[in-house]
């Protein structure tokens, strides 16, 4: 449970790089009821196909695992490839999750989503996902945008030069102008229907990378690597309609907001029916 992810996105194996969890929070951007619902919100089954990645949409130096959840790119020189998920969305809000453990990275890490058509094998090292007009991209060693073959911002670093500035004795005034090293896990927050793409680690969400994706067109999350070994897990976590969010969730999440991420436990010490508390233990 929790207001802006699930225990279940802060576990133990997200602690998969040697940076702090304590250097997101403060880059965390207000999100609106709709996305902090579905951030809360329980994962769904673990078998479900939009976690699965395509057996046909891929290069030929990525392997899929049986149950297609699992990709690993084959030792290959001079290859950019890449691999998009089985099933797409037109509309709506998803949520996926990405693990690629940072040490199995290399260069040219990316994540991201594309459109049908996109490309999954160039020659040399490059910028895939991104690379052209048909995929947006986070470069995630260099936390830089990519789209159409530009780079177009670095993502989160506006916001890191903010706090720097307001807080000479923070942990991000002592950090480096490098890039931000982010961890194993990652979040894909795609809303279809507003047209954009956010990110979120360590439960924090970062806010919106792109905007103006194209409308009523199939999205696909997307990776791409130049690093033999990789291993890349891909898990549609959960997804909402445009409608607004049910008075029943939005009173659910508000309570849980105030009893705030260190009490969530103390559910059944509410002074609410037990009816009550079960919906907010099963549903948050």
């Amino acid at each position: 449970m929790g207001l802006i992810l699930s225990a279940w996105l802060n576990g133990p194996a997200a602690d998969g790089v040697p940076s702090s969890s304590s250097a997101f929070p403060p880059l965390g951007v207000p999100t609106s009821s709709r996305v902090s619902l579905i951030l809360s919100s329980s994962a769904v089954s673990p078998g479900d196909r939009r976690s699965r990645w395509s057996s046909q949409h891929h290069s030929p130096h990525f392997q899929l695992s049986q149950c297609k959840q699992e990709v690993t790119r084959a030792p290959a020189e001079l290859s950019s490839d890449g691999v998009r998920a089985e099933v797409g969305v037109e509309s709506g809000l998803h949520v996926w999750e990405v693990t690629w453990n940072p040490e199995h990275r290399g260069s040219h890490a990316v994540i991201g989503i594309s459109r049908q058509d996109f490309p999954l094998q160039d020659s040399g090292y490059k910028v895939l996902v991104g690379g052209d007009s048909l995929s947006w991209g986070w470069e995630l060693q260099t936390n830089q945008l990519w789209h159409g073959g530009e780079i177009l911002a670095c993502f989160p670093c506006e916001r890191r030069g903010s706090l720097r500035l307001k807080s000479s004795n923070s942990l991000h005034s002592k950090e480096k102008d490098g890039p931000l090293l982010i961890p194993e896990r990652v979040q894909l927050v795609l809303d279809a229907d507003a047209g954009t793409l956010g990110f979120a680690v360590f439960g924090t969400f970062l806010g919106v990378a792109f905007r103006d994706l194209p409308p009523g067109v199939e999205l696909f999350p997307a990776v791409s690597s130049v690093r033999g070994g990789a291993r890349i897990e891909l898990r549609y976590l959960n997804g909402t309609t445009r409608d607004p969010p049910a008075l029943k969730a939005l009173c659910g999440l508000s309570i849980l907001q105030n009893l705030g991420q260190q009490r969530q436990n103390q559910v059944d010490k509410l002074p609410l029916p037990p009816l009550l508390q079960h919906y907010l233990l099963s549903s948050f």
